[in-house]
């Protein structure tokens, strides 16, 4: 049978052959001037060509066959392994995951490894931190990929909870392990190892001013919730490799620029700098006029698009997070009490780089004058002489810029003119904070209103100047420059005890000499500030 099966097949290798032949035979005939040996060696190259083909052809579909035959039986358990694949590629990283991905289609990726230990939050990240991209989303996920996003124990051996309402000036809770953020609550889930621990619940309202009760009636307050395991809790739709700091934009946040700093960015600054940027913000009272007036800082501390907590509609999951802001005291940083021992002078470093402001310290010379920034108000507190002071500032020997509100709305284009000049003089008021922008051994001089404020005065401006680098002079308005002597008689308590007025409480206090006076500079007792102060500058 099978010489039958091959006879037919060698029938047509001879006929095959028996055609090439005909060419060699024209190519003789009608070609006699050619060589008849390269004839020979052409037609016999032919042949051979023939034969390999031929044998090609044989061969090939025997292996063919073989092939799909292997194909057929390897497929099951190919397929078996794929089928395995999504649960183990949920719990690599992202970079191993993007991987695994693209050679996926060839080969079963191999077992991931252990993930590594949760750093403690105090520590840096880009140290610990392995994951490639700040959040993994999970858009319309499954219900095997929502399994999937769950932090397993193994991946969180422990969870722990460290809060501080001893402060005065803040709550803040530091929380690690398997953190949920859903809306404006806060959930850790404990591990099998915690489930002995009770389930609490704390309540943080994340805005650096907690003295001031109005002011924290209108800041969203945030509860954090340990539940164990076994409780229902909210599955994962969005993972982050960064740690979150939450915080408050409500408040006086937006309303006072001196707040600005004081509550928010000073303290933003103190709890997340140690980070380097890989920190994710989420912020609950969200003001998005805020957020964009900030946002060269705010990018320069967080890597990542600022999240309105009360708004979205994910279950973002972390490692670590830290809700509320550590702050020390009014535009003070107290490097004792800061990760990293962070400074003043740190932040001032970080406002030049947002700003480009070239000038770090004062340096007077040659024949230059120095600039004196005269900060105006509009109303309360307002100079009603301001162009016999800017006369006589010029009579000795500065260069004066005058700055009112209007010229204070450009922040970065502010921050490079207060950056330009060696001395700010200023009523007090929010305008000041503006001194954060001048170079190191610059002088600040701030008037301080009729009414027994030096002491409030120094605390907000005084104070902070020290650990900035700038020098601090004071003018202490009397009653005769004051619009008061005009509202009071001379024997009213505001002249003869205005303590007095201090104990009725701040709205007292704000109503009648923060809110109510107006000053006119005795420009000769106001020229002795400014000669010490153009003597004293730096040549």
């Amino acid at each position: 049978m099978a010489c039958l099966v091959h006879r037919p097949r060698k029938l047509m290798q001879l006929s095959l052959l028996g055609f090439l032949l005909l060419p060699f035979l024209f190519l003789v005939v009608l070609k006699p001037r050619l060589d008849p040996s390269s004839l020979l060696l052409t037609a016999a190259g032919h042949l051979v060509s023939l034969l390999v083909v031929s044998l090609q052809v044989s061969v090939s579909s025997s292996i063919r066959i073989e092939v799909v035959e292997e194909k057929t039986s390897s497929s099951d358990e190919h397929d078996d392994k794929m089928m395995a694949m999504p649960n183990a590629l949920e719990s690599q990283p992202e970079e191993k995951k993007s991987v695994t991905y693209a050679a996926e289609m060839v080969q079963p990726p191999p077992p991931p490894p252990p993930p590594p230990p949760p750093p403690p939050l105090e520590q840096n990240h880009n140290e610990t931190e392995i994951e490639s991209a700040a959040v993994i989303r999970i858009p319309n996920a499954t219900k095997d990929e929502e399994e999937a996003t769950r932090y397993s124990a193994a991946a969180v051996p422990s969870s722990k909870i460290s809060c501080d309402f001893s402060q005065r000036r803040s709550d803040t809770c530091t929380l690690h392990g398997d953190v949920r953020v859903l809306g404006s609550s806060v959930l850790l889930v404990k591990t099998s190892a915690d489930a002995s621990s009770e389930e609490t619940t704390w309540r943080i309202k994340p805005y650096a001013r907690k003295w001031e009760a109005p002011v924290m009636e209108l800041i969203r307050e945030l509860p954090i919730r340990v539940a164990s395991e076994a409780s229902e809790t909210p599955n994962c739709t969005a993972r982050h490799a960064v740690p979150a700091v939450v915080f408050s934009t409500g408040g006086f946040s937006g309303k006072n620029f001196f707040h600005d700093f004081s509550d928010v960015l000073i303290p933003l600054f103190i709890t997340s700098r140690r980070y380097h940027g890989e920190v994710q913000f989420l912020v609950t009272n969200f003001n998005p006029r805020w957020i964009n007036r900030y946002e060269a800082i705010l990018k320069r501390l967080s890597n990542y698009e600022v999240v309105d907590m009360d708004r979205d509609d994910r279950v973002r999951c972390f490692r670590n997070a830290h809700v509320g802001l550590m702050s020390h005291s009014e535009l003070v940083i107290d490097p004792a009490k800061a990760p990293n021992n962070y400074s003043m002078a740190d932040f001032r470093e970080l406002l030049r780089s947002c700003f480009s402001l070239r000038r770090k310290s004062v340096r007077v010379g040659g024949s230059s004058k120095p600039r004196l920034l005269l900060m105006l108000r509009k109303g309360s507190r307002s100079l009603t002489n301001k162009r016999e002071v800017v006369s006589l500032a010029r009579r000795l020997g500065y260069r004066v810029v005058v700055a009112g509100p209007e010229q204070t709305k450009n922040l970065s284009r502010f921050a490079v003119v207060v950056n330009s000049c060696d001395v700010m003089v200023g009523v007090h008021g929010a305008g000041l904070t503006n001194m954060i922008f001048l170079p190191a051994n610059a002088t600040l001089i701030q008037i301080i209103p009729w009414g027994g404020l030096r002491y409030a005065c120094n605390h907000d401006y005084g104070d902070p100047t020290a650990a900035m680098g700038i020098r601090y002079s004071e003018y202490e308005v009397r009653q005769e420059e004051s619009s008061l002597v005009k509202q009071y008689p001379r024997d009213h308590p505001v002249f003869t005890d205005p303590q007095s007025i201090h104990r009725q409480g701040w709205n007292a206090l704000w109503s009648v000499f923060l809110d109510r006076q107006t000053i006119k500079l005795d420009v000769r007792r106001f020229r002795g500030v400014l000669q010490e102060t153009i003597r004293s500058l730096p040549r």
